[in-house]
Formats: C-alpha cells, structure tokens, sequence
C-alpha cells in the first residue's frame, strides 16, 4: 500500500471527474490521501473532501505564496479547523525566497506562528521550502517542533541530514523521474530514513504521464524510481514509506466516527 501523503484534490482539474481518480488511486494501490490547504478557503474544502471519503485527510493551512492574503485571525481560524476529526496536519505553512509572491518577513512570521499553533495542537506540519533553507531551519530550531515533514523536498543532501536529524521527515514527488537530480543524490545520501512519498497534484506529473494532470494513483511511478535509486523492491519502499507516514501522520491509523 502507498500513501499520498500531499495532493490538492480540490483544484477544478478533478471536479467532475473525482470518483475516477480515486477508483484510480485505489487500483494503483494507494491507500490513504492527504488532501493539502493552501489558505482558509482552500483547507475547509480539503476538510469537507476528507468528510466525504473515507480514505481522505485534511491538513489545514497558510501556503507561504498566500500570506499576504491571510486575515488577522488567521491562527484562531486554523486552530478551529484543526480540531476536525480528520485534520491530521497543520500545513502548507513555510518559505518560498524563489517566487517571492508573498513579503519574506511575513512569510517567516506566518510560518513561525503556525509552527507554534502547530506546537500547542501536538499536530506535525507539512513545510513548503524553495530557496529558504537557512531561515527555515533558524525558525524550525527556534520553535522547537519536530513533528513534520518539508514536502516535495528540493535541497542539498547537507540540509536533508539536518531536517532528519532535527526530527522531520521528507517528501519526494514525480520529479524523481525526472532524470538524475538532486532528488537521487538526497536519496542516496539517506536512503529511506523518514521517507515519504507524494504527488503534490495536480502538479509534478512523473514520467511516464508527463504532460497530464497529476494524481494520486501516480504515487506509485515515484515510489518504483525511488525504489531503482535505493536498490530496493517496490515491496519495500511502499512498506517503509507507509510506515513512515502512519507514525508521522497517527490519525491515519486512529479510529474515527
């Protein structure tokens, strides 16, 4: 079994057509879907998504692109819809220095102050980082929380050994088929160790339906590249990549009404 641990499933490219994908996603062996929020509006949708499927999650959460949108009471308003049942994340929160779409010091205060909100919820985070590592980790060391994962990881080897060894997990999408690239250096670098595997759809469609709208059930071409790179059996890298998610992610195995 796989687990999409980050797909935005409620974008207009599966209105009509979002039973299929999933019937799709279930044939190509995924599991559970964390469906990801990008701003309030964005995360009540992910939230109303997870109520309607019983193997869809919600995370709830300001995308550094969208701060400069977020009301004043942006926090009160995460933290209520962090109280879903099926809310299993606080995110996407972080730093993006590369499209700059939002001011960089209100980004580092927004995703400070989800970190900490994140910190009195005990809920992991899901971190967005594009040309930001150094004050990501400043903030990430100054708040202290360790639960979480940066998404669709794009750094060096260097700083995926600082994010593990702080306590958080990484993430790689389809642009592990991409060709050789940063993602098979970080992989080689680390192997395994707090490994997740997502699609970050609709976006980063991997080889070999580029050119198509991303989905979920395409997990699966990430996990057999990544599984080439590490010289292990697809087998394995699903069994260790799901067992990674369920302990980052614990209300993915939790019981719920």
């Amino acid at each position: 079994m796989f687990i999409d641990t980050h797909a935005h499933l409620f974008y207009k490219d599966y209105h009509d057509q979002l039973d299929e994908v999933l019937e799709r996603a279930a044939v190509a062996g995924v599991g559970s879907i964390i469906c990801v929020g990008l701003d309030l509006a964005t995360s009540g949708q992910a939230i109303a998504l997870a109520e309607a499927h019983p193997n869809l999650w919600a995370t709830v959460g300001i995308h550094p692109h969208e701060v400069k949108d977020a009301p004043a009471d942006y926090l009160d308003r995460l933290k209520a819809l962090a109280g879903h049942e099926k809310v299993v994340a606080l995110g996407e929160m972080g730093l993006d220095y590369y499209r700059n779409l939002s001011p960089p010091e209100l980004q580092r205060k927004v995703f400070q102050g989800q970190l900490e909100l994140a910190q009195s919820l005990d809920l992991p985070v899901v971190v967005h980082n594009r040309e930001a590592d150094e004050d990501l980790m400043a903030i990430m060391l100054a708040v202290g929380h360790t639960k979480g994962v940066v998404h669709c990881f794009s750094s060096t080897p260097g700083f995926a050994r600082q994010v593990i060894d702080f306590g958080f997990h990484i993430s790689f999408t389809g642009t592990v088929t991409f060709g050789k690239n940063h993602n098979a250096a970080v992989l080689e670098a680390v192997g395994l160790e707090r490994v997740l595997v997502e699609t970050d759809c609709p976006y980063l469609t991997p080889v070999p339906h580029r050119g198509k709208t991303n989905e979920p059930g395409f997990v699966r071409h990430t996990a057999e590249k990544i599984a080439g790179l590490c010289g292990l059996t697809l087998e394995e890298v699903a069994e260790t990549t799901t067992a990674n998610a369920e302990q980052l992610f614990p209300k993915l195995t939790a019981p719920h009404s």
